[in-house]
């Protein structure tokens, strides 16, 4: 037999980039189980049954080689913001590609400059704001593994340079809390079966309970608890002294780890412990961020828990909940910074974070950091694209309006006793599944209910690699164009799916 690849390689068609069917389905994943490997999967698995083999894909549906179409309510993973197949972001790479396919960030081009133009216009917390209390520096990476990474870099020089003779190294984050695959990242990760794998990880990261309060570490309950989950971050800084922490890094909302939604006070609390001990604050926006909470970033409202919809005017100047427009000193991007057309990532400091990496050119102070392909400028182009569609079209109102239809709808499930908790803000929603009195269901009938939604035509994601114990939570992230009838669909295959198991 002719291997396969020879046979494309020759192909006119294949050599011009056009990957067609013509070759069978079976010859396709024949070679992608001889040559691939994938992540969190047990290979030994494709010995009884198969990947799906995915073709094309347009608007939230996603189609595989058989014809079989999918509305993808998982975003491919949580990242599909705008939607798949928008013509106008790969005539903008074209276009992009024709004129300058490639130059790094040691010179300038000008799609990275005028997407920090734009992020920044977006992060600023007042429209005419420029204080050093702004988000106001840019460095583009290649994904929110790498935005991590940098931010950690970031503040490890910053506290050598900034705070002299002191030891400021130290990072606190929070379990279940998934920051990115690479050393630095997943070492302030707090998913432990993902972290042990790759153990012994990088000094200098301590680990708190999350604001889980479904499941609260410390049997308390809201609101009377006080907050201990942001008070007991406090409590770590004093323990491992308060000359040895540079940063607090949490998601704003826990993606991965279960979809966590924290109590409104909470990310205030943080940065008002932040702010009393010199502490930079980090929050992680790969996920939430470019809409999914139906503001572009879920840090300009702390009002997380709040169904009742936005009372936004200019998306470029959010009016801030009750409990304020919390600033992170650091925020990191992806995901839906490009919608996943290309790679693109960012990580985004405040003035005087940049200020303290300035100085004479003998004093070495620069960020030592470089990067080949970050701020590449077809992958920023893409990132422009994707940004002006999202806002021309408005998708982060519709992210709330039908992420809060949704969420009625699905809170109607609450009457089964398959379901323990259904959580979320805009388009980011965790079903918790449950036997009884809170006892996690079962990984083997949590996938059974995935796979059950599969054949209803609906994909959606699970929980995996975030806590020892049963994997029992289902998410939804389905871009953000999703409308209220496929809405319906969505609740329809689950209400089925959960009375099936």
């Amino acid at each position: 037999m002719v291997i396969l690849f020879q046979i494309l390689a020759v192909d006119k068609e294949y050599c011009l980039g056009h990957f067609t069917m013509e070759h069978s389905k079976k010859d396709y994943l024949l070679l992608d189980k001889k040559y691939s490997w994938h992540p969190l999967f047990q290979h030994s698995l494709l010995e009884t049954q198969e990947l799906m083999l995915i073709t094309e894909a347009h608007g939230t549906t996603v189609v595989d080689s058989e014809g079989n179409e999918y509305l993808d309510a998982f975003s491919g993973l949580w990242n599909v913001n705008i939607g798949y197949s928008r013509h106008e972001v790969a005539q903008a790479v074209y276009e992009q590609m024709k004129q300058l396919s490639y130059y790094p960030q040691t010179q300038v081009t000008i799609p990275p400059v005028l997407l920090a133009e734009q992020l920044i216009s977006l992060l600023k917390s007042s429209p005419s704001s420029k204080s050093e209390n702004d988000l106001n520096r840019v460095v583009f990476v290649n994904s929110g593994s790498e935005a991590n990474e940098t931010a950690l870099k970031m503040v490890r020089q910053y506290g050598l340079q900034k705070y002299q003779g002191q030891n400021r190294y130290k990072v606190i984050s929070l379990y279940r809390g998934y920051h990115g695959f690479t050393y630095g990242a997943i070492s302030a990760s707090g998913q432990t079966p993902r972290r042990r794998k790759f153990e012994p990880l990088l000094p200098g990261f301590c680990h708190v309970h999350p604001p889980y309060c479904y499941r609260c570490a410390y049997s308390l309950s809201y609101p009377e608890c006080d907050i201990a989950c942001a008070n007991v971050i406090e409590r770590t800084i004093q323990a491992e002294g308060t000359d040895t922490v540079i940063a607090v890094m949490v998601e704003p909302i826990i993606g991965g780890g279960g979809v966590i939604v924290p109590p409104d006070e909470y990310l205030p609390k943080l940065r008002d412990i932040c702010d009393r001990y010199e502490i930079l604050l980090i929050l992680d926006e790969v996920i939430t961020g470019f809409g999914r909470t139906g503001t572009l970033f879920a840090h300009q409202r702390c009002s997380l828990r709040s169904p009742t919809p936005s009372a936004y005017g200019s998306l470029r100047s959010p009016t801030p909940s009750a409990y304020g427009n919390v600033q992170p000193d650091i925020i990191t991007l992806a995901k839906g910074i490009s919608s996943g057309y290309l790679p693109l990532g960012a990580c985004v400091a405040k003035e005087h974070i940049f200020e303290a990496f300035t100085g004479k050119p003998e004093d070495r102070l620069e960020f030592a950091q470089v990067s080949t392909y970050g701020g590449h400028p077809v992958c920023c182009a893409a990132g422009l694209a994707n940004l002006k569609i999202m806002l021309e079209e408005k998708m982060c109102e519709n992210a709330e309006q039908v992420g809060n239809y949704l969420m009625s709808q699905l809170k109607e499930l609450i009457r089964l006793p398959i379901v323990g908790d259904i959580r979320g803000k805009g388009l980011i929603i965790a079903i918790e599944l449950v036997e009884g009195d809170k006892v996690p269901l079962s990984t083997a009938k949590t996938k059974r209910v995935q796979q059950l939604m599969k054949e209803h035509g609906i994909l959606v994601g699970r929980v995996s690699y975030a806590a020892d114990g049963d994997e029992n939570i289902l998410y939804l992230a389905p871009p953000l164009i999703l409308t209220k009838a496929e809405a319906d669909k969505i609740v329809a295959a689950l209400n089925d799916s959960l009375d099936r198991v």
